[in-house]
């Protein structure tokens, strides 16, 4: 797929935006905002046997990783950061941006353009057949992702892909496609925009889902959460008083002694 096909590359809806008011300029950039939700919503179907394997994924034992360059890999380093803090688990989720956690805030040069550093960077985690390895790339051809998709498939390790563009390289090494078409950006090219809230949008759903079918939520509460900070120390106290009808006196002291809702919950009824 060259430049000239990709819907990523297209030029943007909008002309003369150089000449724009501010006013108009994020007008727009919300009309077009707007149409990223829809767009998501297209590929639901597509999306639930992936959450459905990767939940059995890791009742077996298995990770997700996700590996992307630029925004993609970021906005996959940001979901798998926030699943330990938020459901109170660790290395269920794995992001790897190429050019390492140095990329995470400077521009790499070239670090996406190598092929085979993917694989190098992935074997560092002792990869196995139980793992989901997800490829993060809006234009769908980034040779990091494409090179580690393609080494897991010859190791019959599960692939699947989040992309913005249809038949793109990387999908033809992914088990499970998803193709989010968001149109062209609002800036000619620059995916950060409408692809990478499509990604994030995505990302959300995919951990969230995995781990509400885990059991790591329970009614509509992160009951497994790590309370690290005053905010989440007053939820806590909330969530407690009314799970469990007791005084916020009573919910401190739980929170106090076990440092998790979950575990103050099951000494109450204990």
């Amino acid at each position: 797929m060259n430049n000239k096909s990709k819907i990523t590359e297209q030029s943007s809806l909008y002309t003369s935006i150089d000449k724009m008011s501010i006013k108009t300029i994020i007008a727009n950039m919300n009309n077009e905002d707007l149409k990223v939700a829809i767009c998501v919503k297209k590929v639901l179907p597509k999306l639930t046997p992936l959450i459905n394997y990767a939940i059995l994924a890791i009742k077996k034992g298995g990770r997700i990783f996700y590996m992307g360059a630029g925004t993609s890999g970021r906005l996959g380093v940001l979901d798998a950061s926030e699943i330990p803090p938020t459901f109170g688990v660790h290395d269920c989720f794995i992001g790897i941006i190429a050019g390492g956690d140095f990329a995470l805030r400077n521009a790499v040069e070239n670090a996406e353009d190598d092929k085979n550093q993917g694989w190098k960077d992935l074997k560092k985690f002792n990869i196995h057949k139980n793992d989901l390895v997800i490829g993060l790339s809006a234009s769908g051809s980034t040779p990091y992702v494409e090179g580690v998709l393609e080494k897991c498939q010859s190791k019959k390790i599960k692939t699947a892909c989040i992309v913005c563009n249809k038949n793109s390289v990387i999908a033809k090494y992914s088990d499970y496609k998803i193709e989010v078409i968001v149109g062209p950006e609002f800036v000619s090219g620059s995916t950060r925009l409408k692809s990478g809230t499509a990604e994030k949008l995505i990302l959300n759903m995919i951990s969230t889902a995995v781990m509400i079918g885990l059991g790591r939520v329970e009614n509509n509460q992160m009951v497994y959460m790590q309370i690290k900070n005053k905010k989440l120390f007053e939820r806590g106290i909330k969530m407690l008083q009314k799970r469990l009808n007791i005084t916020e006196s009573k919910a401190i002291k739980y929170l106090k002694e076990y440092k998790s809702v979950k575990k103050s919950i099951e000494a109450h009824f204990n």
